[in-house]
């Protein structure tokens, strides 16, 4: 399986697969200046036994040094739902300011209430910097701004830098569609708007997409563009109409179990990566409410 993939270009990309998630990291650097940033790195965590390890943040830094690059930001699209972020781990090890959208202080008060944390701070403090629609900032040389994407979650953003934008979860290869919009403060016709401005950047505009599930099969990809989305989408092309897509993505969200690890990864992510403080053992402790997403979609396989 294919899990590293170099697109060059200005900035420089560097997409490392997951496959244990289906998650894409990224390297996204400016070769004039060997500095980058980080996009969406994972922690590894195995739920059967509760072993965490850094194995794929590692192989991003092996990947820095490599290149001999200097490592900006540390950047997350979202509050993943089935992974955990690695960005605290990361900024240990670089020194690099963590960030996320602003709209992240929405999900933190959502999900606070339902893990029952009448005293966590749902104000962003967990990162360093909090990222506005508009917002501009640089790596390198490279100019870069913030794109609000709500709908798959109420805090996802996109990053433009340069002629590449990271989209996250709004949309998916052109064979795999978009993004389910059932998570709590989701909206199918947010995504809709999303999804026409990221279709709206120039039709060359490299997009990179946070996971790739395999349709078929296949290989993993997470490279495409605007034109090849807007033309080839499954559920875009053939001059869909918000009514036409609304009805597609309800009628298949209704039949999507819940992601494996979304109740275990929202308590780290909305910690902006942290894990939680050991217990006086010495061991950390995940918690996990009982019958808090109503309605959920079980898997098929019950037993």
């Amino acid at each position: 399986m294919q899990t590293f993939r170099h697109s060059p270009g200005r900035p420089d990309v560097a997409g490392f697969y997951e496959p244990r998630t289906s998650s894409v990291q990224y390297v996204v650097s400016d070769p004039a200046t060997r500095r980058c940033a980080i996009i969406d790195p994972v922690l590894d965590f195995d739920g059967k036994s509760g072993a965490t390890a850094t194995h794929h943040a590692d192989e991003l830094l092996d990947y820095v040094a490599a290149q001999q690059l200097t490592v900006e930001w540390i950047l997350d699209t979202h509050p993943h739902a089935d992974h955990f972020s690695a960005a605290q781990y990361l900024k240990e090890k670089t020194g690099a300011p963590t960030a996320i959208g602003s709209y992240i202080t929405q999900v933190q008060a959502l999900w606070k209430d339902l893990y029952n944390w009448p005293d966590f701070p749902a104000d962003g403090r967990q990162w360093d910097h909090l990222f506005s629609e508009g917002d501009t900032f640089k790596i390198g040389e490279i100019e870069s701004r913030v794109m609000f994407s709500p709908g798959h979650t109420l805090a996802s953003i996109t990053y433009v830098i340069g002629n590449a934008a990271f989209v996250h979860d709004t949309l998916f290869q052109p064979d795999g569609g978009t993004a389910r919009t059932d998570f709590p403060g989701g909206n199918a016709h947010r995504l809709w708007d999303s999804i026409q401005a990221i279709l709206a950047l120039p039709d060359d505009t490299r997009l990179f997409t946070g996971h790739d599930y395999r349709p078929g099969g296949r290989e993993p990809e997470w490279e495409s563009t605007v034109h090849s989305q807007r033309e080839t989408n499954i559920h875009l092309c053939d001059d869909q109409t918000l009514e036409d897509y609304m009805a597609i993505r309800n009628e298949r969200d209704a039949r999507l179990p819940m992601p494996a690890l979304v109740l275990p990864s929202l308590q780290i992510n909305i910690r902006g990566g942290a894990l939680p403080e050991p217990e006086d053992n010495g061991r950390r402790y995940l918690k996990i409410p009982l019958d808090a997403l109503p309605g959920a979609v079980w898997d098929e396989a019950r037993n």
